[in-house]
């Protein structure tokens, strides 16, 4: 019999009774794979490498360890460390470990950046047990003197593939060099790419790997499909015509690609389609995102757009549907952005506009997850709108780019033309040159110098010698 078939609840992980009292209280009934494999590993004391998707409760799954291994409320500085790439997320975190530490004294506080950090340093003074903390964040208080972490005695990276994705390479290996080495490491990761298994070997000692299911594979409880839309009017038509549903699509996320589609999407639901909407994006104020996510989450709200700044960090049950509205351009966000839905034992469906330029990157994606992703026609209550020009000339751009990255030879419709210099032609106006009586005529002269300037000393000789002739 296996371990996952043998373990059957969370009491056989031999937790104390206030985390088997809000276990139970937060509604878990069994625990899922993920918890099954990493949960005895980590109360072990080893060090765990985790592949897991969004969803799968890994959050629970390192969380539980960590307080038992906590236990209680003691001195000022933190004894754990868990890193997260995104606010979003590190609010996600202190909220569910919260929700776990119900009945201990165990201090939880989260710190990030687009908040003045004088109310996170006063807390932080009055002592923390758990740390929660984006890397820019941290090093900023520590650099200040406001952060002490020589007591810290476990390091938990979540989601790392994504801080790799946004460039927190450096800041991790400052992080690693001011921490104790005595610790125990626990990483998370819902794909594999090289920078992450690069990491893995510099801080983890002699890890367990936990993989639940493939590195970069969807969650089998989430349904996909593909329509092909040739533009951004006729993909606004589609999505108007798919949410008349309203019985099927009671609460949508929405994710594009750039903040001004992000706003368009929100202006449009908010005046045609019934129902409140909001959008996330990285110019919204740090209480906009956190209100609008709260109202998501509540039910306040039918649809949330985001961009990919939304993809980790929020957790909502039941989120019936998730529309990919533009096709991520990093292939990994597309796991993310679907694992949005489908949560816990819940199920949810996928759906994603492409355009003819977007087309390839679906492709890589499918190679990406193993999936066939199910290509529907358009309806024929759609009306397919006329590509604007401007519209036209980006996807026609964005194909030349990949195909130059491909071979560099190509070069296609939008490579740079070299014109030859023309000497007779006025770069000002494009026409023929003309010399016109108001042009400088300097170093024109009829009769140019015969010769060289002379110094001082040689007119005088040049005189003497004159003289002499004389």
């Amino acid at each position: 019999m296996s371990e996952s078939s043998a373990t059957a609840s969370f009491a056989d992980f031999k937790l104390n009774k206030q985390l088997l009292m809000a276990v139970a209280e937060a509604g878990f009934e069994q625990p899922t794979p993920v918890q099954e494999q990493t949960i005895p590993l980590l109360l072990a004391g080893h060090d765990v490498l985790g592949i897991a998707q969004t969803g799968t409760g890994k959050t629970a799954a390192f969380g539980l360890p960590l307080l038992m291994k906590v236990k209680y409320a003691q001195g000022t500085h933190p004894r754990a460390l868990v890193l997260a790439p995104t606010r979003e997320l590190a609010m996600q975190l202190e909220t569910h470990l919260k929700r776990l530490a119900t009945y201990t004294d165990l201090r939880i506080f989260a710190i990030y950046g687009g908040l003045g950090p004088k109310t996170q340093i006063e807390t932080i003074a009055q002592g923390v047990d758990i740390l929660i903390a984006t890397p820019g964040r941290l090093l900023e208080l520590y650099l200040q003197g406001d952060l002490i972490l020589k007591e810290l005695k476990t390091l938990v990276l979540d989601e790392a593939d994504k801080m790799m994705d946004m460039g927190f390479m450096p800041q991790i290996r400052r992080v690693l060099e001011v921490i104790p080495r005595k610790r125990q490491n626990v990483l998370f990761s819902a794909t594999m790419p090289d920078k992450v298994a690069k990491l893995s070997e510099e801080f983890l000692e002699f890890p367990v790997r936990v993989e639940v299911t493939p590195a970069a594979t969807s969650a089998q409880t989430v349904s996909q499909s593909l329509y092909r839309v040739p533009n951004f009017l006729t993909k606004i038509n589609l999505l108007d015509y798919l949410l008349l549903d309203w019985d099927t699509f009671h609460r949508v996320m929405i994710f594009c690609r750039t903040k001004e589609h992000a706003e368009n999407i929100t202006g449009f639901l908010t005046r045609k389609v019934v129902g409140e909407a909001r959008a996330i994006h990285g110019n919204k104020g740090q209480n906009a995102r956190i209100n609008a996510m709260e109202a998501f989450r509540n039910g306040e709200l039918r649809f949330l757009v985001a961009t990919d700044v939304a993809a980790r960090g929020i957790d909502v049950p039941q989120v019936s549907h998730v529309i990919n509205f533009d096709v991520p351009l990093v292939y990994d966000d597309y796991v993310h952005r679907i694992g949005r839905t489908g949560r816990a034992t819940h199920t949810g469906a996928a759906i994603t506009f492409a355009n003819d330029a977007e087309l390839h990157h679906m492709e890589q994606i499918a190679k990406l997850i193993h999936q066939e992703i199910p290509e529907l026609l358009l309806p024929p209550e759609v009306k397919v709108m006329p590509t604007t020009f401007e519209e036209q000339q980006g996807m026609a751009r964005e194909i030349d780019e990949r195909r130059r990255r491909q071979d560099p030879d190509f070069q296609g419709a939008f490579h740079e033309k070299k014109t030859p210099l023309q000497k007779d032609v006025d770069k000002r106006t494009g026409l023929p040159y003309v010399e016109g009586p108001n042009r400088s005529q300097k170093g024109n002269k009829k009769r140019p110098s015969p010769g060289k300037s002379q110094s001082p000393a040689a007119k005088a000789a040049a005189k003497l010698r004159g003289s002499r002739r004389k």
